[in-house]
């Protein structure tokens, strides 16, 4: 590794692990869940939850974290304050590393058959059990997944995002 190199990460590394020299109040690196989705999940809302027209009670992973080659199983349950009507949208937004794999604004109510529900949304309780095979070839790496779902008239239905880590099998 030339001297260069070696420098530079050092001080990369200094860098991020020492305190700030403008003051304490100043933000971090670190990336620490405001959030959390309740349940055994490596989700977090993007926002405070408390506009958003989905309460979630839980969501369970099993396994969690995901791993290649194993069926992960999905239980949710949560509770629509209102009609969620179609015209409502989802952005999706899947990166691997600094890598956009996916990027894309998509109708709801097209990509509820794909979870087994359908449009409207209807206010009050709904469950959901879904069970979805991770090849076994997913490269391993650092995912980030986003999702915001929003209604046609743009009030937040809900957003999570998560961070994956797949190591080699």
């Amino acid at each position: 590794m030339k001297v260069p190199t070696l420098l530079l990460s050092l001080l990369t590394a200094t860098a991020v692990s020492s305190r700030s020299l403008f003051g304490a109040n100043q933000n971090t690196l670190v990336d620490e869940p405001k959030y959390p989705v309740p349940g055994k999940n490596p989700l977090n809302f993007c926002a405070d939850p408390s506009d958003y027209i989905l309460t979630i009670d839980y969501v369970d992973l099993e396994p969690n974290p995901p791993l290649p080659g194993q069926k992960l199983t999905i239980l949710a349950n949560g509770t629509f304050a209102k009609d969620v009507d179609p015209g409502a949208t989802v952005f999706l937004q899947v990166k691997y590393g600094l890598i956009t794999l996916i990027k894309q604004e998509a109708d709801l109510c097209d990509n509820l058959p794909q979870v087994d529900l359908n449009c409207p949304l209807k206010e009050g309780s709904m469950s959901l059990k879904k069970e979805v095979d991770i090849p076994n070839q997913v490269p391993p790496g650092k995912y980030t997944v986003l999702a915001d779902v929003n209604t046609v008239d743009k009030e937040k239905v809900t957003c999570m995002e998560s961070t994956v880590f797949f190591s080699r099998g």
